[in-house]
């Protein structure tokens, strides 16, 4: 780590505080807040570049007392304790250098569907439902259905989730994949341990600006609700499903009573799909160094598996087995998997950028 390499980050910080309160800039709300969320992304990293040339400007000064007949002594203690706070503060700076993804801050669509497995698969995306809930209260984070399609035996064939809170894609995006689940099913009589999967899609919720949809891409049809929704579910028809012409893509809402709120639902997880498509051929594009990472995988790959016999989670992508399946499913500790995750993920990056 140089002074060249942080020296940037402090000027550029510097730049802004004085735009900030320029007339051309307090002028334009746009600008104003584009510029103020620039400087907060790069607060935490100019504390930590002044923190750090301090230090090697103390430690200098330091090795220059060393051979002080008075001073001597207390810069080598000093001198010590310096020598052991830089590379701490080196690793921190790393870490907060890594490139951001652009929609770490934004709230998610969760999409829970039942894969191989049957009855037992969508038995799972209610228990990976509620696990999730518990993990979002745990992070202060508010949880909305969007949709659901429940299954005959319990559980569901379908949930999409809307999860509002403050880093909850750049915790989340590590759980877009198939999620294999190993039990013995309470239907089942010989005590067989039974292999099913679902499958985990997290999409970044997205503004208008970001992803325009031609109103003649699309096919709207209206039609009675289904399922178990209730005794007034089937009495309008105001299930919507939409189809997007160009990629095939198709999106169905029926939890509202109301037509007109299926129908602004459904446009707002279609917009949430077509714009993961485009992330998706983007990194498609990007090659094999994006692929590598952590979290930007194939959907369709396992990633983890638990195992309810022998009380074990693990994740495939680091090689993580923890036994504490119960605890994490029933209090929603999915930090103790996400953590590792995201720590691996920062390591490739570092590596990659060569910070």
């Amino acid at each position: 780590m140089t002074k060249e390499k942080l020296q940037p980050f402090i000027d550029r910080y510097e730049e802004i505080n004085k735009l900030l309160i320029s007339p051309d800039v307090t002028s334009d709300i746009k600008k104003m807040t584009e510029l103020s969320k620039e400087q907060s992304s790069i607060e935490p990293i100019v504390k930590k570049a002044n923190e750090y040339i301090q230090i090697i400007e103390d430690i200098e000064e330091n090795k220059m007392l060393l051979e002080d007949a008075e001073l001597g002594e207390l810069a080598k203690e000093e001198l010590r304790e310096l020598e052991a706070k830089k590379p701490e503060l080196e690793e921190e700076i790393k870490v907060l250098m890594i490139p951001k993804d652009p929609n770490d801050d934004k709230n998610i669509y969760l999409e829970l569907r039942a894969g191989t497995g049957g009855d037992e698969a969508a038995i799972f995306v209610g228990d990976l439902f509620r696990a999730y809930l518990r993990y979002a209260e745990n992070n202060g984070w508010k949880v909305e259905v969007m949709n659901s399609s429940e299954s005959e035996a319990g559980g569901y064939k379908e949930l999409v989730l809307l999860v509002k809170g403050d880093h909850a894609y750049s915790k989340l995006k590590f759980e877009g994949g198939t999620h294999r689940v190993q039990r013995v099913p309470a239907t089942e009589s010989q005590g067989r341990v039974h292999t099913s999967a679902i499958t985990v899609a997290v999409m970044p919720e997205v503004d208008d600006i970001e992803i325009e949809i031609n109103p003649n891409d699309l096919k709207i049809d209206v039609m009675r609700a289904s399922g178990n929704g209730g005794q007034s579910v089937n009495t309008t028809d105001s299930a919507v499903r939409i189809t997007h012409l160009p990629s095939g893509l198709v999106v169905t809402n029926q939890d509202q009573k109301s037509q007109h709120k299926n129908k602004e639902r459904a446009m707002k997880v279609l917009k949430a799909r077509l714009y993961d498509l485009q992330m998706q051929e983007q990194m498609a594009q990007e090659g094999a160094d994006r692929k590598a990472q952590v979290g930007t995988g194939d959907r369709s790959g396992r990633i983890r598996t638990y195992n309810y016999p022998q009380n074990r989670v693990s994740d495939h992508r680091i090689n993580l087995t923890l036994y504490r399946l119960e605890y994490i499913m029933n209090d929603g500790l999915f930090d103790e998997i996400i953590d590792p995750l995201i720590a691996d993920y920062q390591t490739k990056l570092m590596e990659m950028s060569d910070i």
